[in-house]
């Protein structure tokens, strides 16, 4: 049970990090280096914060992966983290400031992960010999 609190924390780390990263980076503007100075930072400091603390967001579900795979098999643990497709693509058809369109293939893929995940931990796992 442990190591699916700790895939299941790898999971939603992994899921804001990219909300956060895909949020940060459109408010962001093309820019050459010669455009960046300290009022460019000041200026766009919130989307700067979102994609640091997506990186962030990143760096600590690669913690809660490493003990994940402590527990649990590669097969089951992998599975976990697929759920962030489907996870991400809700959030970003639900929640407005991201703009995303619902679309029938899209939702179909994520149903697709949805079944896949349930297929794979629906039987008990065995132990190797």
């Amino acid at each position: 049970m442990k190591g699916y609190a700790w895939g299941s924390a790898s999971l939603l780390l992994v899921t804001l990090a990219q909300l956060l990263m895909k949020w940060g980076m459109v408010q962001i503007p093309l820019l050459s280096l010669s455009d960046i100075h300290l009022s460019w930072f000041l200026d766009h400091l919130p989307p700067l914060i979102a994609v640091a603390c997506g990186i962030t967001g990143y760096v600590l579900s690669m913690a809660c992966w490493y003990f994940t795979l402590q527990v649990l098999p590669l097969h089951r643990a992998y599975t976990l983290l697929s759920l962030s497709y489907a996870l991400v693509y809700l959030a970003a058809v639900t929640l407005p400031w991201f703009n995303e369109d619902l679309h029938l293939l899209k939702t179909c893929g994520g149903l697709l992960v949805l079944f896949g995940v349930w297929l794979i931990h629906s039987k008990p796992a065995q132990n190797a010999h």
